[in-house]
């Protein structure tokens, strides 16, 4: 994911600080990034120099000024020339799938305890992602289109945990009846 692009469309929602939008990274199951709080920063930095985005300092009595940035018409240009451009392949990069295909060194109970980790896992996952749709969080509800847009992508996740689930337990079927 690119991380200049997403920081775009998250200040096309609403103008934020560099510290706003690493909590919305860290809360979001679309837009899952690794890097650092760092990153984030040089971003906004490089988008300011690019003339994408624009800040603003709040000075405030009891804390620190803040740096709120927004994005500007340029900014906006190239949101849309990136979202416009060909979409990536999707991506199917599971760690567990290696995991599982070096699993046949281990007995019975290894491998089921093994299935159950990552069973769990998947429910945990499916119910957060369930909560988030519930409590929509951090989706823009600008308009009814993007509420729709917004509510097919949590739809997306949550059928590819149900997916995951209905293949785990296929799975476990499969190995029984071997």
């Amino acid at each position: 994911m690119s991380i200049k692009h997403a920081i775009l469309g998250l200040l096309g929602w609403k103008s934020s600080t560099g510290y706003e939008l690493k909590k919305i990274f860290e809360d979001s199951s679309i837009m899952y990034w690794s890097g650092n709080n760092n990153q984030i920063y040089k971003a906004l930095l490089q988008l300011k120099d690019e003339g994408f985005v624009t800040n603003e300092i709040q000075y405030q009595e009891s804390s620190p000024s803040k740096k709120i940035y927004t994005i500007t018409g340029e900014g906006v240009s190239e949101l849309k020339n990136w979202v416009v451009s060909s979409p990536d392949a999707p991506e199917f990069k599971k760690l567990f799938l290696v995991q599982l295909a070096w699993s046949d060194m281990l007995n019975n109970e290894e491998l089921n305890e093994l299935l159950t980790k990552y069973e769990n896992e998947v429910k945990m996952q499916l119910m957060l992602e369930q909560e988030k749709k519930k409590r929509r969080i951090n989706s823009p509800d600008r308009t009814s289109r993007e509420i729709f847009l917004w509510d097919m992508i949590s739809e997306n996740l949550l059928s590819s945990y149900r997916n995951e689930l209905k293949w785990i337990q296929m799975v476990r079927k499969d190995l029984v009846e071997d």
